[in-house]
Parts: C-alpha cells; sequence; structure tokens
C-alpha cells in the first residue's frame, strides 16, 4: 500500500508539502499541487484521517502556531520546521490564525486539546503574552519576534532585530537621496512587529533630522497584497509629493508597486518601493525588489533545536539575534537634483 512517503517521494517534494496539500492548504503553489494531485489520484491514495488524528494527539507533537494566513515569509519557515522535525521522532501539527487574532488564548486551547511537548510561536504580540502566557505549561520559542523582556522560564525567542533593520532600511532611502518617504505597516495596538519596525524608522528620521508626519506619511495595511493595494492608494492620493515607499513586508511591497502601477505612477522612476523579509518572490518580481531580507532558515532551525534541547535537556531559555542583510534589487532609484536615476 502506498504511504504519503511514497508519493513524496516520487512527486520529490517533502513529506510536509504532500501533507499540505492533502489537507487543501493554500500556501503551495499551483503547480506543486497540481503535480501531487496527479500522483494521489494515480495511486488512488486515500489518506488515514484516523491514523493522521492519533498522530496529532500522541505525546511526540511539536504544536506550531502560525499569526496570519498570507504571510509568505512565514509560509518558507513552516517549511524549513517541518523539514527539520521530520527528521526527529517528533510531529509538527500546524495551526493558522489570523494576524489579528490572540495567540496566546489560541496557545491555551491547542495545549488542552492536543497536549503538546512544545510549541513555536511564529509572530506574536507580547502583550499578549504578558496577559495570559502564564497558562501556557510547556516550552515554548518565539519566532521572529524577541521575548527576552517577557522573563519566562518556559520561553525563548529567535528574531532579527526588528528595529535595526528597519532603520537600516530608512538609512539606505535617505543615502539614495530620499526625504519624503511614506510606510506602510500595521496598526501598532495589534502588530508589535509593525510597533518594532516603525520605531526603527523613527531613529533613522531623527538621526538624519528628516522631518516625519506620522498622520500624513504613515498607512496602515495587513501584510497581505489586498491590504497594501488599498492602503498604497490611501496613502499617495494623500501625499503624492512622496518619492518613496518603505512597506514592513515585502507582500505589501508588491502590493503597493500594483496599486502604484494602476494609478500611473512608474516604479522606481516616479516611486521607489522598499520592502522587508527578503522572500523568494521579492528577487523574480520585476522590478526586483531592494528588500531587508531575514535569514529564514536560520530563524527555523535554531528555533526548532532551542525547543527540543529544552524539551529534552531542560535548558534554560535561549534568546537569539538572527543577522539581516540589505539586498540591493531594482525597486529603488537614488535620487540627484531631485530626480531619480538609475
Amino acid at each position: 500500500m502506498i504511504t504519503i512517503k511514497d508519493i513524496a517521494k516520487e512527486s520529490g517534494y517533502s513529506v510536509s508539502t504532500v501533507s499540505r496539500v492533502l489537507n487543501n492548504r493554500r500556501d503551495v503553489s499551483p503547480e506543486t499541487k497540481k503535480r501531487i494531485e496527479e500522483i494521489v489520484a494515480e495511486h488512488h491514495f486515500v489518506p488515514n484521517n484516523n491514523a493522521k488524528h492519533l498522530k496529532q494527539n500522541s505525546s511526540k507533537t511539536i504544536a506550531v502556531l502560525v499569526k496570519g494566513t498570507s504571510n509568505m515569509l512565514f509560509a518558507s519557515i513552516v517549511e524549513e520546521i517541518q523539514k527539520k522535525i521530520e527528521k526527529t521522532r517528533y510531529t509538527a501539527s500546524i495551526t493558522y490564525i489570523d494576524e489579528d487574532d490572540n495567540e496566546v488564548e489560541q496557545a491555551v486551547i491547542v495545549c488542552r486539546e492536543r497536549k503538546p511537548m512544545g510549541m513555536l510561536f511564529l509572530g506574536g504580540n507580547p502583550k499578549s503574552f504578558e496577559e495570559s502566557f502564564q497558562e501556557v505549561n510547556v516550552p515554548c520559542v518565539l519566532v521572529t519576534n524577541q521575548g527576552n523582556a517577557l522573563k519566562f522560564d518556559n520561553l525563548s525567542s529567535v528574531a532579527t532585530d526588528d528595529p535595526a533593520a528597519a532603520e537600516c532600511a530608512i538609512d539606505y532611502l535617505i543615502e539614495q537621496g530620499h526625504t519624503k518617504i511614506g510606510i506602510l505597516g500595521g496598526d501598532f495596538s495589534l502588530s508589535h512587529t509593525s510597533k518594532q519596525r516603525y520605531a526603527g524608522c523613527v531613529k533613522s528620521f531623527t538621526k538624519h533630522k528628516v522631518a516625519f508626519d506620522e498622520s500624513v506619511y504613515y498607512e496602515k495595511a495587513r501584510f497581505s497584497y489586498d491590504s497594501a493595494y488599498g492602503a498604497m492608494q490611501r496613502l499617495y492620493k494623500r501625499a503624492s509629493d512622496i518619492t518613496a515607499i518603505f512597506a514592513m513586508s515585502d507582500v505589501a511591497a508588491i502590493g503597493a508597486i500594483r496599486a502604484l502601477i494602476d494609478m500611473g505612477v512608474r516604479v522606481p522612476e516616479d516611486v521607489s518601493v522598499m520592502g522587508f523579509d527578503g522572500i523568494a518572490l521579492a528577487k523574480y518580481y520585476n522590478p526586483k525588489l531592494t528588500t531587508i531580507q531575514q535569514q529564514y532558515g536560520t530563524l527555523a532551525s535554531r528555533s526548532v533545536e532551542i525547543l527540543l534541547n529544552y524539551i529534552e535537556l531542560s535548558t534554560s531559555p535561549v534568546h537569539e539575534i538572527v543577522p539581516f542583510t540589505l539586498i540591493e534589487g531594482e525597486s529603488v532609484k537614488k535620487i540627484i537634483g531631485g530626480t531619480q536615476h538609475a
């Protein structure tokens, strides 16, 4: 009888990718989905849902709680996490929630229903942890957000230095001659990531003595194409004097570029656009995105390693910062004498 591992081997994809297709998940490309479904149909494969349920509820489960359903960086991190966990005696159980939901409240439910050995949080708001994390009694790692200030004995973290990375992004735009810079980011009351990155932006503006009026040049957007598209339209109608945009994710940057083009604004000839994350699409998009690249492979592998050490060796909490890189693409042009130039 054919197994999910046989399908993975024949298709050339990982077991986790095959699993995501079988579970009708959206974070798989159409080409990948088509190829795997062809093999499934050819072999008349039927998933064993009873076995899956028992496996997920076994004591060897690592729960992965992902905040946001459109975050392509998180999709890459989840893929790497699953590959890493597959090589161990544990099983990954993935749960997606809306980016505005309370991840700790959901974690309490996951712990009660699935009884995992440990948990990984992708994205998170420290305020939520401060309020109710004491109800989560398993080892946890906060991925992409720093957790050292929370001081919980069962919480580690692996993250990019968001304020420093955003400061670097604005430094770069200013060095290219831009002083009228718009920013697309989340609601500070809901998105800790946006709040941290905005702090870095402000630090750069202050350092370079560049005036920035948040009420005019900051527009709220969820980290999705549609939301960023609408936010970019609103921002440009209000502040058409901008020469550059810093979007707090590559997905938002791509949505912004589409909005600008649809409004007859050329990118980067009229308005430069810079992203954040360094997702794979960034280097294939036209124009190729200038962005802050996070090391998603390192974020994933170190998070799993730290969690397993905690589970198996009862190690102390670990808080690590993973370096970032500024990637120069084609979406930012240098201003000389008030005009953008290649």
